[in-house]
């Protein structure tokens, strides 16, 4: 499993309803993507839920890496370059993923939380102590899918959980999701992945 994300900020008068009619038309798409085990089209509007910017940045679970890629050099991709310019794309290798109770409801949230390793920090019991904390998290009511990510680059923690209803109960920015591609959610592994 790889764990990817980018974020375009926004002016911070920008219309967010561009957005809104952008995901509900084109969001879709990505439905049958081969390879890709979920996408939650995620924005975060300036002054709700603390956010102090307007932003679209969807998160990215996929299944097969070489997937990632032909997205990355693809038409879908494209199309957020030519609308927005090339934003940088931050991925992790996937640490851990569990679906929980609420996986078969729509998720109205997700919270996406990095978290650094310092330079002294026992990697192993870090990145062990972080999957104990997101297997008691995928037990826990509202919760649709969790996901751990390790960035090696920048040694770096990355906490993903998708709720079913918009009072997501975890630490990090909160994100709307306008709506969530999962045609191969089923093949993402389950449980630590190391």
């Amino acid at each position: 499993m790889h764990a990817m994300q980018y974020a375009i900020t926004l002016p911070a008068d920008y219309d967010m309803q561009i957005i809104r009619r952008r995901v509900k038309s084109r969001g879709h798409l990505l439905d049958d993507f081969a390879g890709l085990g979920l996408k939650a089209y995620g924005i975060r509007e300036r002054g709700i839920d603390g956010s102090p910017v307007n932003q679209y940045a969807p998160f990215y679970l996929w299944s097969d890496p070489a997937a990632m890629n032909r997205f990355l050099l693809g038409d879908g991709f494209r199309g957020v370059v030519r609308d927005f310019g090339r934003p940088s794309v931050q991925h992790w290798q996937g640490l851990f993923h569990r679906s929980g109770p609420a996986a078969g409801a729509v998720p109205h949230t997700f919270t996406r939380r990095t978290e650094r390793l310092t330079e002294d920090a026992d990697l192993a019991a870090a990145a062990a102590g972080a999957v104990a904390g997101h297997e008691e998290l995928a037990a826990r009511d509202g919760v649709h899918t969790t996901a751990l990510g390790l960035d090696p680059r920048h040694w770096e923690l990355v906490h993903f959980t998708l709720w079913a209803d918009a009072s997501a109960r975890s630490a990090g920015d909160r994100y709307e999701v306008l709506h969530l591609s999962a045609p191969e959610a089923g093949r993402l592994t389950s449980g630590r992945q190391w």
